[in-house]
């Protein structure tokens, strides 16, 4: 009997009865991954843009997660159909292309996921984990079906665009990346910046009027929950490296003596 695939993260926003939650992952663990897949969070984000990850850490990462419910989403460094081909032809059934900021920019990037006559992917699904070496009936077919894609708006010429870039055919969602947009605003480092703030909304605005789910990363809980409130349907809410980061933090504070004052000078 032909193997099925899971649902795509198009699918879970679909079926959602609530915004989702997830986590982004950089530190090019498997065993890292795999934790935070069995932590009862809905979604991840294994990013190959800021982080350590290549070909073969992502496909270790997309192995360590299957056996949970969570849904994993792969960022690709660049909007490049040579990338977007690799990876989906290591499984990743769900991609996030960054610094999308044109309707033409989210046309290149749909024609990279879908086969000819309609797009440009390269051929190999009898090489590949995508379709499960030819064990999945009719892939090649059926291939936009299991694969969804997602496009990321994260400058001001991105913002005043994003209407076009949601109403493309093929873009499922569209992610809204506060830090760089800030920095493309004259910004740089003030993402709660009340003019980046209002930019965030207008996308949000923009992108709902166009049928589409809109996204955005916060890992400040008060802004998570404003930008929720604001219409989000899906949050990063926190980063691997982070909570990492944060939690080692709070143990010196609690155990090392003149750790926090140290800390605090070096920021």
């Amino acid at each position: 009997m032909p193997l099925r695939l899971t649902p795509t993260f198009r699918d879970r926003l679909a079926e959602a009865d609530r915004p989702l939650a997830g986590v982004w992952l950089c530190a090019g663990s498997p065993l890292v991954a795999e934790i935070c897949a069995g932590s009862g969070l809905d979604w991840t984000l294994v990013d190959m843009e800021h982080a350590p990850n290549g070909l073969e850490s992502v496909l270790a990462q997309l192995q360590a997660v299957a056996a949970y419910p969570i849904t994993p989403v792969v960022r690709v460094p660049a909007n490049d159909a040579v990338i977007v081909k690799q990876v989906l032809d290591l499984g990743a059934q769900n991609l996030l292309v960054p610094m999308v900021n044109s309707a033409a920019d989210a046309e290149a990037a749909v024609a990279a996921v879908r086969y000819p006559p309609r797009g440009r992917r390269g051929v190999g699904s009898a090489l590949g984990r995508s379709g499960r070496w030819n064990r999945v009936g009719s892939y090649l077919v059926d291939a936009d079906y299991h694969v969804s894609l997602f496009v990321q708006v994260e400058t001001a010429d991105a913002v005043a665009a994003a209407a076009e870039i949601a109403t493309v055919d093929g873009i499922d969602g569209v992610f809204v990346g506060p830090s760089d947009l800030a920095a493309s605003m004259g910004r740089l480092g003030e993402q709660a910046h009340p003019d980046v703030v209002a930019a965030v909304h207008a996308t949000f605005d923009a992108v709902r009027a166009a049928g589409k789910p809109v996204g955005v990363n916060a890992f400040d809980p008060v802004v998570a929950d404003a930008y929720l409130a604001a219409g989000a349907s899906f949050v990063l809410v926190g980063a691997d490296v982070g909570l990492l980061a944060r939690g080692s933090e709070a143990l010196a504070a609690r155990f090392v003596p003149g750790s926090a004052e140290r800390e605090r000078d070096a920021r």
